[in-house]
């Protein structure tokens, strides 16, 4: 299956909020060194999914952090 950039999976997910992009775009490339057997569509799904748990929110300050955090654990147990 084809994933999208996390630039497009943020367009597809209606994101106009340019610097949360810019940082989950980061987490990605964090996550993509730290866990470097796992290929990074899966490491953007990951995030992706994580994301969109958290992004009915109204405060968006750490959404990258919270959505870093829990991509982490889920690719720990993976």
């Amino acid at each position: 299956m084809m994933v999208d950039s996390p630039p497009r999976q943020a367009e597809a997910l209606g994101m106009t909020n340019e610097p949360e992009v810019r940082a989950l775009m980061a987490v990605v490339d964090r996550l993509a060194e730290r866990f470097p057997e796992e290929p990074r569509s899966v490491i953007e799904n990951v995030v992706a999914e994580e994301h969109r748990v958290l992004d009915d929110g109204p405060i968006r300050d750490y959404v990258p952090v919270l959505v870093e955090r829990a991509a982490r654990l889920r690719l720990t147990q993976h």
